[in-house]
């Protein structure tokens, strides 16, 4: 699937895909109201599918991953705790410090072996201040993510992912999945998103990345989780009005765009296979497990960042010696051709 014309192949992210017509005109068709009044017909219909969809009681739109994000981590503590999370984890690295600035809560990292984390390094990185003689802070929270974006797109294995929530919940933790591509992490594991999601009290899923929408994201959860997450997503911001034409086009998404993932997934596996093998590039190849690719070159990524957009191909350098390539809806099979072909022409002589 392509649609969108442009003579660029960009491989920036899976966030910069467009409408494809059909989602546009399913956009232009919505049956809308007042979402902020509780009246947007479609927005209520998106809600209540996901909710289902995830085995969960209830669930909100808002407008951004990060603002879903936001909401939960408001919502599951106090000023005061204290969330433990991967130490590449998105909330962590990408968000803003929301977790210090919106929630008044600490972080306490652990080191995961690629961006995953084991329940035994959870439970140690678990702190109360019960016991402590007050000197540390409420651990009240663990988020995981899933897939893992600097983990290179890989996934949970489910027996770990659910050991994890399940152990949390036995230290009097609340539970988070960040999962903006966890429609990825189903697709490539073969593990429903309501199994995968079981044990734990919230779920955040982006419909704007690899699904394709032009924007939204989904907060799940039971209803009083999400009673109460309505009302930080007024505060922060998040309330909007007919907002059933953009419901709409992730209404659209999840009839037409889930299943092609696999095409995506497979697009970026010979990716990694055609680089790995060139003398100027290597791949863990573990790692490519959905649709993202992270490259270590041997020459400055910067570099070979630079030279890819001179010649119509547009790469994120996202360390001074990784590149990463993401495959979306809009990247065909002749543009992984054309891109290895180029790749083998500017670097493997």
């Amino acid at each position: 699937m392509r649609e969108h014309p442009s003579e660029r192949i960009d491989f920036r992210s899976d966030t910069v895909t467009q409408p494809t017509k059909a989602m546009r005109d399913a956009m232009m068709s919505a049956p809308v109201g007042d979402d902020v009044l509780g009246d947007d017909p479609t927005v209520i219909a998106l809600q209540e599918r996901m909710a289902t969809m995830f085995d969960k009681e209830a669930a909100l739109f808002v407008p951004s991953g990060t603002m879903s994000n936001a909401i939960a981590l408001r919502t599951h503590t106090v000023p005061g705790d204290e969330i433990v999370c991967d130490k590449t984890a998105h909330i962590y690295r990408y968000e803003g410090g929301g977790y210090a600035a919106l929630c008044g809560a600490s972080i306490a990292l652990v080191d995961g072996e690629k961006s995953l984390m084991t329940p035994e390094q959870v439970k140690r990185a678990i702190r109360k201040a019960e016991g402590s003689g007050s000197h540390y802070p409420n651990g009240s929270l663990v988020c995981v993510e899933n897939t893992t974006n600097l983990g290179g797109g890989s996934c949970y294995d489910q027996a770990t992912f659910d050991q994890i929530a399940i152990l949390a919940k036995a230290n009097d933790c609340k539970t988070h999945i960040d999962g903006a591509r966890i429609f990825n992490a189903a697709i490539a594991t073969g593990v429903d998103v309501a199994t995968m999601c079981k044990h734990y009290d919230s779920v955040s899923v982006c419909l704007s990345k690899g699904l394709g929408a032009p924007v939204g994201s989904v907060l799940i959860g039971s209803s009083s989780f999400i009673a109460r997450a309505h009302r930080w997503r007024k505060l922060f911001g998040g309330g909007w009005r007919q907002a059933g034409m953009l419901a709409a086009a992730g209404m659209h998404a999840l009839d037409h765009h889930v299943e092609r993932l696999a095409e995506d997934h497979q697009r970026a596996t010979t990716i990694a296979k055609a680089l790995d093998g060139m003398n100027a590039f290597s791949v863990d190849m573990s790692t490519v497990q959905t649709n993202m690719v992270y490259v270590e070159c041997t020459k400055p990524a910067i570099e070979i960042a630079s030279e890819l957009q001179k010649n119509g191909v547009d790469v994120f350098d996202i360390s001074p010696t990784h590149i990463r390539i993401v495959v979306h809806l809009h990247i065909t099979d002749d543009d992984v051709n054309a891109f290895i072909a180029l790749c083998k022409q500017l670097f493997d002589s």
